[in-house]
């Protein structure tokens, strides 16, 4: 049997724009985030990188860096 692939869940112009300031302000601020991302869970730390050509988050804590892509970003909350 195929094996299906769940479609990550829509947001409207707003919600990424929203998302995408929050990250700004954290990444400019230096403060903590912490990252609702689809299918993966939470991720928390600071963000040292936004690449925009491969639109991936780099998010540090503790040492290790885990990098996210800006479309699996449900939810910011700064701490």
């Amino acid at each position: 049997m195929a094996k299906v692939k769940r479609k990550r869940p829509t947001r409207d112009e707003f919600e990424l724009e929203e998302i995408g300031n929050t990250l700004v302000e954290a990444y400019d601020e230096k403060t903590e985030v912490i990252l609702d991302v689809w299918e993966k869970g939470t991720v928390q730390g600071n963000i040292i990188k936004m690449d925009s050509r491969t639109k991936l988050i780099y998010i540090e804590k503790d040492s290790k860096v885990t990098k996210v892509p800006f479309m699996d970003i449900m939810k910011v909350s700064v701490l």
